[in-house]
């Protein structure tokens, strides 16, 4: 039986990893402040930034959810494994031997790395095998079909195609060599459980990587070649598994991901060649779902990618203009123009508001998909496709309309009776009445009676009115989806949601004085620059000098952490003590803390918050846990001084009450004398410290 990591290796990992790489792989990142980057939460749906990360404590928290911690612990939750697993991950990526104690029942194991990085490891090794049978003799009828939909060999290997060998076990076999598992293949997707053993799931046919927006290779997809092949489905897709998800991939993410987040701008097509086709043309924000309709969960991908908070506190919603970018900010789904394009663009219509009032439809003449439409008629055709594109909205009540004769009026009111029910289901209130409008001046009929049917239509469809261009509160009232024998709060996220929604809609305990205040900026400024305090005036705290319940609580964390840490200590030894002192109790409070803005300058020139510098080597002193504490500005020690003389002051104030109340109930006599005397040296004590940091003093 494997033991545990051995702490120094793990001490290695965390220093050795870089915060604000890991998150900004899948989190579009923007400086917010001294040393802290803003992004939309990966693990929770929102409109407006409220995921916060702090590279040089490696700390992040999410103010929307509550979830926070160090990198182990984001990687627990964006890869849903374990911290064991976490930290095999990291070190896979940054190089580094891990040792693991002997629990006595069995060898030490070395490097062998976690489940899921053995499940990643027989994805990357099947792509290999799928390439390297790409130029053989079999892979023949492969090469045409690509070939035949102008593709080079060149394209092909940009994009990763490769070829499934026919036989029952080739890939099987050859992973085998390679010293996996049958339940390692079997668990990545690659086999399945046969009679007679496990065999190949993708055999005799086209393959494409599909990967993660890191460009890990998670599973594939595949097309059929052959007439006698037993799976008639003409597209199959890797089923799901540990790694995989249909609902959480997107075919050339991993390529396009630079250029959605530069442009604002991403384009969805339904079919591998088509991703192919349209960055060949010069279109390189083209994805695809795999196996699926495009729904909730890849908007929410999509969402972190292209969200702009430029203005702050504003949800920017609707197309935006992008700087030096001939479009604005756009969602592109290249639709067919028939039927089935038609219900395609209505299930679109489930997305919520503010991600429709930027999707728009792009349909090409004859409906040629893209990668036809680039065959037949070039390049600046599949440009010109896409610079065309309609408003979602635009595209399916247009569409509706224009089935009928609206030279007569059985037409106009046929029109108004398709169209009203598409508008009734904008549940934006501005847009819905915007398109009502817009709806009954094309047709031909009184504004007031369009109105009334789009009104009928929202009352017997339920729809819930809302304000997409309005800014998301932080605790949203959004309720989860429930299915039936389910539990949505075994989510951490969504119960932390509800957790923090009814903490903050109470009414029996409001926090908002100056006491509070300055135990929470002190507690901040300890916890981000602990050598901004000053030892000797920190020597003097006691709990008795904070009145609110958590940050006593906090302070004996401190104590238990070993107190103020050495100047030599690295910044990510420094908040893991102090997360490990406080327990699970007081983890989001540190995390909160910790990235917490506080009113001061930058120590960084003034520029704001800089992506750190990564290191080329990718080798232990990469990232920023492993640097020391930094030492504090002059502007921090002032303010932490300030802080501590408050919290000193305080103390003073409130024993002097306390003996002076004593006093009042003593009668005449010795031990009244001798606690006047107690006041007086409290109340000169007070004054000297008062004249020492503010250089006058109370009466």
């Amino acid at each position: 039986m494997v033991g545990m990591i051995k702490k120094e290796d793990v001490e290695k990992v965390r220093a050795a990893a870089d915060l604000y790489d890991i998150v900004s792989a899948t989190v579009t990142l923007k400086p917010s402040g001294t040393g802290t980057f803003v992004g939309l939460c990966p693990f929770h749906d929102e409109k407006t930034g409220s995921f916060n990360v702090r590279p040089s404590l490696g700390v992040w928290h999410c103010f929307g959810c509550g979830l926070g911690g160090d990198v182990f612990k984001y990687v627990e939750q964006s890869e849903n494994i374990d911290f064991r697993e976490a930290v095999e991950l990291l070190a896979d990526k940054y190089h580094i031997e891990l040792h693991y104690e002997n629990s006595g029942n069995g060898p030490s194991r070395e490097n062998t790395g976690s489940k899921r990085t053995r499940l990643l490891e027989a994805c990357e090794e099947a792509q290999r095998f799928f390439v390297s049978q790409i130029l053989t003799k079999e892979a023949l009828p492969a090469r045409k079909l690509l070939g035949g939909r102008n593709f080079s060999q060149a394209d092909c290997e940009r994009f990763g195609c490769g070829y499934a060998p026919q036989g029952w076990d080739n890939l099987v076999r050859h992973l085998a060599s390679k010293g996996f598992t049958q339940k390692e293949i079997l668990d990545a997707g690659l086999a399945r459980q046969g009679q007679r053993g496990i065999y190949d799931y993708f055999r005799g046919r086209v393959t494409w990587p599909i990967r993660d927006s890191t460009g890990r290779t998670l599973g594939f997809g595949a097309r059929k070649l052959y007439e006698d092949d037993q799976i008639a489905a003409k597209y199959i897709n890797t089923p799901d598994t540990q790694l995989y998800r249909k609902t959480q991939v997107l075919y050339g993410i991993d390529l396009a991901k630079s250029a959605i987040v530069k442009k604002r701008q991403v384009v969805i097509v339904e079919g591998y060649t088509d991703v192919m086709a349209m960055h060949l043309a010069g279109i390189d924000t083209a994805i695809a779902t795999c196996g699926t309709a495009f729904g909730a969960e890849h908007a929410k991908i999509v969402r972190r990618l292209i969200a702009d908070d430029s203005l702050g506190a504003v949800q920017l919603v609707g197309p935006l203009k992008v700087k030096d970018q001939p479009l604005s900010s756009r969602i592109v789904f290249t639709f067919d123009g028939d039927a089935a394009g038609q219900k395609a663009a209505l299930h679109a219509f489930g997305l919520d508001s503010a991600f429709l009032s930027q999707t728009f439809v792009a349909v090409a003449d004859d409906n040629l998909d893209p990668c036809d439409l680039r065959i037949e008629r070039g390049n600046e055709a599949v440009r010109s496709l896409i610079a065309r594109a309609k408003p979602l909205y635009d595209f399916v009540i247009d569409a509706a309309i224009s089935r009928f004769d609206l030279t007569y009026t059985p037409g106009q009111v046929g029109a108004m009776k398709a169209v009203a029910p598409l508008v009734a289901q904008i549940r934006d209130r501005s847009l819905w009445d915007a398109y009502a409008r817009k709806s009954a001046g094309r047709i031909g009929v009184d504004l007031e009676v369009m109105r009334r049917e789009v009104m009928n239509a929202r009352r017997q469809m339920h729809v819930r009115d809302e304000d997409a261009y309005a800014p998301k509160r932080r605790f949203e009232r959004d309720e989860p989806r429930v299915e039936p024998g389910t539990n949505p709060y075994t989510n951490p996220a969504t119960r932390k949601a509800l957790e923090r929604r009814d903490a903050a809609e109470q009414a029996y305990f409001k926090i908002d004085d100056a006491v509070f205040i300055a135990e929470q900026q002190f507690m901040a400024v300890l916890i981000q620059v602990p050598r901004a305090i000053d030892r000797t005036m920190f020597g003097q705290l006691t709990i008795e000098h904070f009145m609110t319940s958590v940050f006593r609580t906090l302070f004996q964390a401190i104590a238990a952490a070993g107190g103020l840490p050495s100047d030599d200590t690295p910044q990510g030894l420094w908040m893991h003590n102090l997360t490990k002192a406080g327990g699970p109790m007081l983890n989001q409070v540190i995390n909160e803390l910790a990235v917490m803005p506080l009113p001061l300058p930058g120590d960084d020139g003034g520029n704001g918050a800089q992506p750190p510098q990564s290191n080329a080597s990718g080798g232990v002193g990469g990232g920023a846990a492993a640097v020391q504490l930094r030492p504090a500005t002059q502007e921090e020690q002032r303010y932490a001084t300030e802080l501590l003389t408050r919290l000193l002051d305080m103390g003073f104030m409130r024993q002097i009450g306390l003996a002076k109340r004593r006093m009042a109930q003593l009668p005449d006599g010795e031990e009244k004398i001798t606690l006047l005397g107690q006041i007086t040296r409290m109340e000169t004590a007070r004054k000297d410290l008062q004249a020492q940091i503010y250089g006058n003093t109370v009466g």
